[in-house]
């Protein structure tokens, strides 16, 4: 199936002047490009050891007369390396534009996130998606791509049996691309990763997502964070809720910022009763109070199959954290993490998460910062940590002390602290800083 293309894209301005080059043999006119950036090499086919990648590379730019780029050269220089050691069974290019340059992985991933790819380089994208069968991981997150785009990398996924995980991320596909993509769900059984977070996605495509996965049988996580949703009903949640009962291979759902109320979680939760499959549910940055938690609290008294459960920036208070602390200490033995960072929790409520922790050993990992800490709060988690309920990796806090009294510090450690971007020193992916992708692996992570 050839990739329709989309329509002129105007000529972009990033402070200084660049030649538009003209587009390949046999491309549409439309297909002028910027200068070549690191996004660019999106286009670069693999070549056998006598050409080599570097040398097509050069010989590209000679041909649309633009400057050899050094960063993309470097990378391709190293993938030659490797290719003529026979190491290179599968390459990924790291040249995603807001990372710093890291050695090239052997495995079958693409990354060109914060670029600026547009439409056009979707139309190259989804070319890739025909031409390169062993392309597992793509990362096409922040560049400009809009519903036209969306629609062709959604298409051409139809046929595409080898590609797990997709990143959309940032792209504004809105509500149009969005359905492209839930229509392809209902044809495509290879990926098992999708990710649609901060898409501007509209109330209709989120229930249609919902209403594809009753029955897709493959994906395994999807992220629809920050939908542009109307009304007060919660009906895109409904429809999530009936999914859950009905699925039973979702192992990661992400509702960041979906306007989720106390009705909304209340669905989820009569949901999670009967699915069993879920492992990590991210509800962050919604309007869940405490007596959501009443929800939460008794469903996980008989759910055994949740591990990492995200309600950061909500307003639990006390009330919740206490009804959560009472179901953590008495009944659940299978949770692993809870992020609670920003509920407006005071100390009796951070007190009793943290007694819980002394005589509940599987709960492993809890995040408390942005929550009204006192004395009590700081000697409680203090204490956890000199006795070894709680590693000092498997929070966000850190125990300090001035003139005999005990504080917290904040410690750069979450569920999901990479996930728009990845450290530029140290090792690409730490346990300790992205816990929830630790406890819950879901293929390959980016």
């Amino acid at each position: 199936m050839a990739a329709q293309p989309p329509r002129p894209v105007g000529e972009r301005s990033m402070g200084s002047s660049r030649e538009a080059t003209r587009a390949p043999a046999g491309s549409p006119a439309w297909a002028s490009t910027q200068a070549i950036t690191p996004g660019a090499a999106l286009t670069v086919q693999r070549e056998s050891p006598e050409s080599g990648l570097q040398k097509h590379y050069s010989n590209l730019c000679m041909e649309k007369s633009q400057k050899i780029n050094p960063f993309i050269l470097h990378i391709l220089q190293e993938v030659d390396e490797e290719i003529k050691k026979g190491l290179a069974a599968g390459i990924t290019l790291n040249i995603a534009g807001n990372n710093r340059l890291v050695p090239v992985e052997r495995v079958t991933g693409l990354d060109v996130g914060y670029n600026l790819l547009c439409d056009v380089g979707a139309y190259y994208a989804a070319k890739l998606l025909q031409k390169q069968l062993n392309l597992i991981y793509l990362n096409l997150m922040f560049n400009d791509i809009g519903p036209e785009g969306g629609e062709l990398i959604a298409k051409v996924l139809h046929k595409n049996r080898t590609l797990k995980y997709l990143r959309m991320t940032g792209n504004k596909i809105e509500n149009k691309g969005g359905m492209f993509f839930a229509a392809m769900l209902q044809i495509n059984s290879s990926l098992e990763k999708l990710d649609l977070g901060d898409c501007d996605l509209g109330m209709q495509s989120v229930i249609a997502f919902a209403t594809v996965l009753t029955q897709n049988q493959a994906i395994k996580a999807i992220n629809l964070n920050r939908p542009i949703l109307y009304g007060e009903q919660e009906e895109s949640t409904v429809h999530v809720g009936r999914m859950l009962k009905e699925n039973h291979c979702l192992v990661a759902l992400h509702m960041c910022k979906h306007d989720i109320k106390n009705s909304g979680i209340q669905q989820l939760c009569d949901a999670l009763y009967l699915n069993s499959s879920l492992r990590y549910l991210d509800v962050s940055c919604n309007k869940i109070t405490h007596d959501g938690m009443v929800y939460l609290a008794d469903v996980l008294k008989s759910n055994t199959t949740l591990e990492v459960i995200d309600l950061s920036f909500n307003r639990i208070e006390n009330a919740g954290a206490n009804y959560l602390s009472e179901t953590l200490t008495s009944h659940n033995r299978s949770l692993k993490a809870l992020s609670v960072v920003s509920n407006n929790i005071e100390g009796e409520g951070l007190v009793a998460l943290s007694q819980s922790m002394k005589t509940n050993l599987t709960f492993s990992h809890i995040y408390i910062w942005g929550n009204k800490f006192d004395e009590a709060t700081c000697v409680a988690y203090s204490d956890l940590i000199q006795m070894g309920c709680l590693k000092p990796d498997n929070t966000d806090v850190e125990p300090f002390v001035v003139d005999g009294r005990v504080y917290l510090a904040e410690v750069s450690n979450g569920l999901k602290k990479h996930y728009y971007w990845t450290s530029t020193y140290g090792e690409s992916y730490d346990h300790s800083s992205n816990a929830g992708f630790a406890l819950v692996p879901v293929g390959q992570q980016p």
